[in-house]
């Protein structure tokens, strides 16, 4: 891509990431309010089970976002070459990661047993991320 085409694909990938921190925002937020609710004083992390799996979402969360957010991001720079198509190949996978999360919280949230759909999906999302900033990156290094 060229020019402002890279600009607007970046701004594309800008916006996933923008959908994933607000999720993990929110998450925070519902962390907080459960704190109150349950009566789970700071800097307590135990203490009434619906807070535990409250806090244990978020906590799962942040740990894929260190996997999920350079996966993504290397993905959109090392494939910028290709195209919006390219482009629009990773941001439908972090959308998938973020759908991946939100079922993932939802039925952790519900009862823990029964989170493996949710976490599978953002699970595949990431390996699809992760795979494609792989070959992308050993393609750009052989000899036009």
């Amino acid at each position: 891509m060229a020019g402002h085409d890279v600009i607007a694909g970046y701004s594309v990938i800008a916006l996933v990431t923008i959908a994933a921190l607000i999720q993990y925002f929110l998450m925070g937020l519902n962390v907080g309010r459960a704190r109150g609710r349950l009566n789970v004083p700071a800097p307590a992390t135990q203490g009434h089970p619906e807070f535990e799996r409250l806090y244990r979402v978020q906590l799962n969360t942040l740990e894929w976002l260190v996997i999920f957010l350079p996966c993504l991001w290397l993905s959109a720079v090392l494939t910028s070459d290709l195209g919006m198509r390219a482009t629009l190949w990773v941001a439908g996978l972090g959308v998938l990661w973020i759908i991946g999360r939100y079922i993932y919280s939802e039925a952790y949230v519900k009862d823990p047993s029964t989170r493996s759909r949710g976490f599978g999906i953002q699970a595949l999302a990431t390996l699809l991320l992760l795979l494609t900033s792989l070959v992308a990156a050993v393609v750009n290094l052989l000899p036009q």
